[in-house]
């Protein structure tokens, strides 16, 4: 195996389980727990938001190299990041919209929050910092997604068993999604060290 490869696979394991937006860094919780509720909602949001950022990663690094760079108005580069990124999220609107109906009405306003989100505007923020190729920056921001999807499908999965539990009564819903949140994140520092980049 190539070093190209192995680097490139190193930033989509770390993305994804050691160095996790969700339950390392605590970034995009506002609909990790707003979508997690439900598996449909979970896998649909899951796979919108890969997308999403991987296109915006792949849109954000062409147009911060290739342009932004070269005429050395870099600063700009959260304004121009959220254009690109907003731009994504009305095109995914409008296709879930006409695909798929059902997943869109039962994501609601989370759909619409993905613009604002700080993960997807972390990747293309991080890529320009770490100077990262166009590979790399596609391979941060898949394993960012997967890390987001592997987020929420187990919150997903337990919280529809919480549902059926016994829980008591102070502890239902949101806070006891809080505390299974913060014994997650235990289990997420387990892979800290794992792979040094």
């Amino acid at each position: 195996m190539s070093n190209e490869f192995i680097k490139l696979f190193e930033l989509i394991l770390s993305a994804s389980l050691i160095n996790n937006f969700v339950f390392t860094r605590f970034l995009g919780l506002c609909i990790f727990f707003g979508v997690s509720k439900k598996m449909e909602t979970a896998v649909g949001m899951s796979i919108t938001f890969t997308a999403v950022m991987m296109i915006s990663a792949a849109m954000s690094w062409v147009i911060f190299n290739f342009i932004m760079v070269p005429l050395d108005i870099t600063f700009l580069k959260i304004i121009v990041f959220i254009g690109i990124i907003a731009g994504l999220v009305q095109a995914s609107d409008t296709i879930m919209r006409k695909i798929t109906p059902g997943l869109y009405y039962k994501l609601g306003i989370y759909l619409a929050l993905i613009s604002t989100n700080c993960i997807i505007l972390a990747v293309p923020l991080v890529n320009a910092g770490e100077k990262y190729s166009l590979l790399e920056s596609l391979a941060f921001a898949f394993g960012s997604g997967i890390g987001f999807a592997l987020a929420l499908i187990i919150m997903a999965s337990i919280r529809e068993k919480l549902e059926l539990a016994d829980v008591p009564a102070p502890f239902k819903g949101l806070p006891m999604a809080f505390i299974v949140t913060g014994l997650i994140a235990l289990a997420f520092t387990g892979f800290s060290g794992l792979i040094t980049l």
